[in-house]
């Protein structure tokens, strides 16, 4: 949200600003809460991330995590410059990890291996270039909407199946925290002038982002115990201080 205030990394280029005062608390952050709120996303994608390698799960999901990092990372860069620039590093990124999940979710009952991850790259990459000229706005958005329906049936499907009640918990957080992160998102779009004039600020938009960070953390871990599964490793879902979730494996021993 504009103000005109002097700041370090001059006017802003992007395409979208959110609802909150720019460069309210330092010259070097544009919009601070929705810069600072990608570390929970981070932190959390570390620590699935750690999970993953610990046990040795297949290398799908140390991408998986890592592209979640990357994703908050470059959204940190995004709302701290208010740039063109990193606006792309926001945006591409998003994109790309929605294809990574298509991957991971559809890949198991996928008879041509090659053919799948093939097409996704090549969509990627030709996203990244069409994207970077032609910078859609509205057209961007109901692109990323699209990809994120197109992996409800699949969950869904997963959910259905699965008998634990730890790991259907998982998928009602899932949901939980998309809805109402969603919400978060556009209150914040949608209501910013009403929202301006309240004497404190809800940050809808840095709540999506810690509401995002959750729900990709319990995507990802739902997704690993469903694997697990059709591997025959024996999940068991378990809590980190009795609060955050993970998965727990026993590998055969021939694996």
């Amino acid at each position: 949200m504009a103000d005109g205030m002097s700041s370090f990394w001059g006017p802003v280029t992007s395409t979208s600003e959110f609802c909150e005062k720019n460069y309210a608390y330092s010259l070097y952050i544009a919009e601070f809460y929705n810069t600072i709120s990608n570390i929970f996303t981070i932190l959390l994608a570390f620590i699935g991330l750690v999970n993953a390698a610990r046990q040795r799960f297949e290398k799908r999901f140390t991408v998986l995590h890592v592209s979640n990092m990357i994703l908050a990372i470059g959204s940190m860069l995004y709302h701290a410059t208010l740039q063109r620039v990193q606006q792309q590093g926001d945006e591409t990124p998003m994109v790309w990890e929605m294809l990574l999940y298509m991957y991971i979710l559809y890949s198991p009952d996928w008879h041509y291996h090659s053919t799948m991850p093939t097409f996704l790259l090549l969509y990627g990459a030709i996203f990244a270039v069409v994207h970077s000229v032609l910078r859609f706005g509205i057209g961007f958005k109901v692109h990323y909407i699209i990809l994120c329906l197109l992996r409800l049936p699949r969950m869904y499907k997963y959910y259905i199946h699965t008998r634990d009640a730890s790991a259907e918990r998982l998928a009602k957080l899932y949901v939980a925290t998309l809805s109402l992160g969603s919400l978060c998102w556009f209150f914040d779009c949608v209501f910013c002038k009403q929202i301006s004039s309240w004497p404190i600020n809800p940050q809808g938009h840095a709540l999506w982002h810690l509401l995002m960070g959750l729900n990709c953390y319990f995507a990802n871990t739902f997704l690993m115990f469903c694997r697990a599964q059709q591997r025959g490793w024996a999940p068991k879902i378990v809590y980190r201080m009795k609060i955050l979730p993970y998965v727990k494996i026993e590998k055969p021993k021939t694996q």
